[in-house]
């Protein structure tokens, strides 16, 4: 038995997204069905759509920030029940036998992680479907649980922009007196500026932008360099432990590698392809500096990053939208004309 639901989807790399009945499997013994209730929109869903990354499956129904309701269960599950509010993330299935899977960092599976839309199932080899439809089905190992009372409309981006930050910061052991600089102020900077402060983190935002510097200390930096000013660059070399480069397309690196601690890393978050222009390695040999890469978290880390989410009653700053202003919202993401996150709200899904 499947189950045919309503989607928004993009058919081709040109087109734009529209209405799209798609089929859902129905529950195996181990899966949870989720009503989606919340979708928050990612930088990604734009580029998966696009090909831009060059690995695109149409038609594509994009979404990976998901927020539900539990609506059935398998007969094998025990961490669910009927009712329970869920969330689902930017993976739905990994190898499990991998070392990496075995350490719990399904995102790095050997074998490739199952990714939530734009992949196929590792059992019946169908495509995965996103968030931008009325339900969602998973393995209960791939589910996560929602802390009581977190604001589900706000939660969703902790799915993906939230768990893209906490990796780093929680591999790099950032705690009190750690200092931090977030490249970018956008849906993934500015969950890093609020988890690095949270932790414990000196924060400071590098931004080419002096009309960010208000919203950037209310998310909690204590700190703003305008790196387009002379001489702010240079006031900071030396200065941070970890930077988070959250800029989602090629930049010049070079004078912020010049600001780490000697031993200090510059992680990317954002920005897929080749550093252009070139890194000059001057800097990173005299000061032992690293550059180094970060994708999303485990499973256990995301739950990990919402449980900390729920003590610290920190969400993303969201901007809902209906569905059928998705592609007006996908323009504006472009121009990154957002504060800071879009999220759908899915009960704007309905038949025409």
């Amino acid at each position: 038995m499947t189950k045919k639901v309503l989607s928004y989807a993009v058919r081709t790399a040109k087109s734009p997204l529209g209405p799209l009945e798609i089929t859902r499997r129905d529950p195996r013994p181990d899966d949870v069905v989720l009503e989606i209730l919340y979708c928050g929109v990612c930088h990604s869903d734009l580029h998966q759509a696009r090909n831009d990354w060059g690995f695109s499956h149409y038609p594509l129904v994009p979404g990976h920030e998901i927020i539900g309701r539990v609506r059935a269960v398998g007969s094998e599950v025990s961490k669910f029940k009927v009712g329970e509010y869920a969330a689902i993330g930017c993976m739905v299935d990994a190898c499990r036998d991998c070392e990496p899977c075995k350490k719990g960092l399904e995102q790095y599976c050997v074998k490739g992680c199952t990714q939530t839309y734009n992949g196929f199932d590792r059992h019946d080899h169908q495509p995965t479907y996103g968030g931008y439809s009325q339900c969602i089905v998973a393995s209960e190992a791939f589910v996560l649980k929602i802390p009581p009372g977190m604001n589900l409309k706000s939660a969703a981006p902790l799915l993906c922009a939230g768990i893209t930050t906490w990796s780093p910061l929680r591999h790099w052991n950032v705690g009190e007196g750690s200092k931090v600089a977030v490249i970018g102020l956008g849906g993934l900077g500015h969950m890093a500026i609020k988890l690095a402060r949270a932790l414990g983190a000196e924060v400071t935002l590098f931004t080419r932008s002096p009309g960010k510097a208000d919203d950037a200390r209310r998310l909690g930096a204590h700190n703003v360099v305008i790196s387009t000013v002379p001489g702010q660059m240079e006031s900071v070399w030396g200065a941070f432990e970890l930077i988070i480069d959250t800029v989602p397309y090629e930049h010049d690196i070079n004078p912020y590698i010049m600001t780490l601690q000697v031993d200090g890393t510059l992680v990317f978050v954002g920005q897929l392809g080749n550093i252009n222009p070139t890194a000059n390695t001057v800097a990173m040999i005299m000061g032992r500096r690293a550059l180094a890469g970060s994708a999303i978290g485990g499973i256990a880390e995301t739950q990990e990053l919402l449980d900390f989410c729920g003590e610290h009653g920190i969400t993303a700053e969201v901007e809902m939208i209906r569905i059928q202003d998705i592609n007006e919202a996908w323009v504006r993401l472009e121009n990154s004309d957002v504060k800071y996150r879009f999220v759908i709200d899915m009960d704007t899904l309905k038949i025409p």
